[in-house]
Parts: C-alpha cells; structure tokens; sequence
C-alpha cells in the first residue's frame, strides 16, 4: 500500500489559488486597468513608452496586473509591422543596489555562458555592458522592476537608464520602465531627478474592500474547488479577514487555500467556517516567523520588549518605554544593547513587516512621536519568539503575566 495517496475530494485545480497562477480576466481592477493601458499607449503608437510607477501594499494586484496586460501588449504589437516589443521583468527582492539590478539585466540579455561576474567591475562599465546588449537587442524594451524599493537610495540606474537615449548610450532601441513597489514612502526617498522620470505615470493600486474579494475568490472557486465542497459564508469570511487584514487579494487566497487543505487533511467533505479560523491562526503565525528570518539578534529582542508590554496590556507604547524593556531584555540575554536610535529603526522595519503597527501622535511643540503594538495576534507573536530566541525563562514569564491579564 503506498504511503502518499492522492486527495482530491475537495479540490478540482488547487493551483488556482496559487501565486503563479493567471486567471484569464482580472477581477475588481477595471479603472486601474484602464488607467494602465493609457499609460502603455505609446508603445502601441510606436512612440518612446512611458516610465511608469505602481505602488499598493502587497497582494492587491499590481504585478498581476502587469504581467496581464504586458502579455496582452505582447500579442497586440504582432499587428503593426513598426513596433518590436521585448519585456524584461527582474525581481529586485534580492538585488540592494543599482549595480546588482544592471548585472542581473545584462545576464538575461545574454545567452548561457556568457554572463558576467556579479563583483568586480566598476558600476559605469555594467551600464556600458546594458546599454550594449539594450542597443544589439534593438525595438522598444519595456524593463519592468519589481519590489524596486529593494534597491534603497542606490538608484543610478534609474536615473540614467531613461535618459540613455538623449545621453546618446541607445539609439535603435527605446527602454521604459516599470517600478512595482509595496512602499508607499519610496518615491518620496529617491533622487528628485529620479522622481521626474521614474513617475513619470503614477498609479495607485487601493486594498481590495470585502465586496470585491468575495468577487475574486468566487471567481478563482469555480476552477479551484470542487462542486458542493465549499460551505456557505466561507468565501465572505475569508473576504472578510483579509479585507479587514490588509485588503491582500493573496491573503484571501491563502486562507481559502489552507482552509481547504485543512478540511482534506481532517477528512472532511467540504470547507468550513472552523476550518478558516485555524487556517487564520496558522498563516499569522507563519507571517511572524518569516519575518522574524529576516530580523537581526537585536530586531528580535526589539519585537519581544513589544510583546513584553502587550502581555503587560501596556500597548501602544512609546518607543522610550520600549527601549527600557529591550535594554532588560538584552541584559537577560547577555548582549549589549544598540542606542536608542538603532532600536527605533528595527520597530520601524517590525511595522514595514506588517508585525507592529505604529501611530503617529502629534504633541505640538515637543514633536510627533510614534506608538507602536503588535498587528499579529499575542499568541502567535510569542510562539514565534520562542522558536527562536534562547530566553525561554523570560519568555515563559511573559506568558504567565499575559494569562494573568487575560491576554490569551
């Protein structure tokens, strides 16, 4: 008898509910949709395209929407004779500079073998080597960069990368690009002249509201799940959490996803509301624990002073509060502590991995100051620390305060 044995009893094509998966409409995006396509219209009149700036949180359609309507753009040129179309889309999650995005560039241009080191070249001769194979290339070149504000304020090459035709480094070929980004603050930290022609086109993509997840999700349902598998109040639910969330398409997904994989995994015929609830509880924790991968000894000490004094109900808290309980936690650890200016930049990258939640408070002549709270259940935060943090006395004492105050 073999070990692993197929489950198919309440999915049809599970894949529909995944990342990569490109449904043939894109739902609850028509004016975005619409804004888009004017923006990408001189590409199809043959003219220079536009260089284009998307920004919205994570999950709310802009690179769907991109790779949708560029595919479509892709098939439309094949109609007029005088527009050679190519695309090129890099992901900048891993690249923190200009320097890598242009090797990462020059390497896709390339054929196997022949791609460059990512070290040891001056950062003007990697823009000589783009430019070159850009030029070979020939036609209009859409460069579409997503997660750009990866790259921080190291941005050369989007400065110099739409003026390499009046620069005189492109002739034949005509270069737009296209910046994605989940950081509503990054244009704002970028060169001026880099504003100028980065958003050039500004589109804003807004959360999704409840009405319009429920839509999607009973759109992606029909090819996902199977027939009379799905309970009544599911799909609201899950549009529910996710729209009260983060307004994230991809949270809606995930939660009905895990919901039904939780359903087949207990041998149930179809998805219920219970089983939404634990597949809640397990996707908080797991955002938790891989945002916690990404935070230093020091951003993991910050984040448990934050859950120390929520078990203590003692949040929103200020940052000069919080410090004091780092500082002790630090002690405990047998760890120097950071300046208080250092631990205020880990709360801020918390708050950027959606872990806290910050409110600015207005104190008029004393300045602003900000307030910050765990946006992740308690329970989850805690499980999360203790995983992987060496301080299970002081983490067990943060349990018993918060059993005491009624926390969990």
């Amino acid at each position: 008898m073999p070990r692993f044995e197929r489950k198919q009893n309440i999915f049809r094509n599970k894949d529909a509910l995944g990342e990569s998966y490109q449904p043939e409409r894109i739902e609850e995006r028509d004016d975005e949709i619409e804004a888009y396509m004017d923006a990408l219209q001189p590409i199809i009149d043959g003219w220079e395209p536009n260089n284009i700036f998307l920004y919205g949180n994570t999950g709310v359609g802009k690179t769907a929407v991109t790779d949708y309507l560029l595919d479509v753009l892709q098939e439309d040129v094949t109609e007029y004779d005088d527009v050679d179309l190519s695309v090129l889309s890099v992901n900048c999650k891993t690249l923190n500079s200009s320097y890598q995005v242009a090797v990462e560039l020059v390497n896709t241009l390339r054929p196997a073998g022949a791609e460059i080191s990512t070290t040891g070249y001056p950062q003007q001769t990697v823009f000589k080597k783009l430019y070159s194979e850009l030029e070979a290339l020939g036609g209009t070149v859409v460069i579409v960069l997503d997660e750009i504000d990866s790259i921080g304020d190291r941005d050369e090459l989007l400065y110099e990368l739409p003026r390499a035709r009046s620069n005189g480094y492109l002739e034949a070929t005509k270069v737009g690009l296209i910046g994605i980004s989940n950081d509503f603050k990054f244009r704002e930290q970028l060169d001026p002249r880099v504003q100028d022609t980065l958003c050039e086109r500004e589109l804003q993509f807004p959360p999704y509201e409840a009405s319009e997840l429920t839509n999607i999700l009973e759109s992606r349902a029909e090819v996902a799940i199977a027939d009379e598998r799905c309970d009544d109040g599911v799909l609201n639910l899950c549009a529910a959490l996710a729209a009260r969330d983060s307004g994230s398409a991809r949270q809606a997904l995930d939660l009905l996803r895990l919901a039904g994989e939780v359903a087949e995994n207990n041998d149930d015929d179809e998805i219920q509301e219970r089983h939404v609830d634990q597949a809640r509880s397990k996707l908080e924790q797991e955002r938790v624990e891989e945002g916690m991968r990404e935070l230093t000894t020091h951003g993991r000490l910050a984040l448990l002073a934050v859950v120390s004094k929520a078990a203590k109900e003692s949040t929103p808290c200020r940052t000069r509060e919080l410090y004091q309980e780092y500082e002790a936690l630090c002690e405990s650890a047998g760890t120097d502590s950071l300046a208080q200016r250092s631990v205020h930049n880990h709360l801020s990258d918390l708050r950027m991995l959606g872990i806290l939640s910050a409110k600015e408070n207005r104190s008029g002549s004393r300045g602003n100051y900000y307030s910050y709270e765990l946006d992740v259940p308690f329970t989850s935060a805690v499980d999360a620390m203790a995983d992987v943090l060496y301080l299970d006395a002081e983490i067990e004492t943060i349990r018993d305060i918060a059993r005491m105050n009624s926390v969990v």
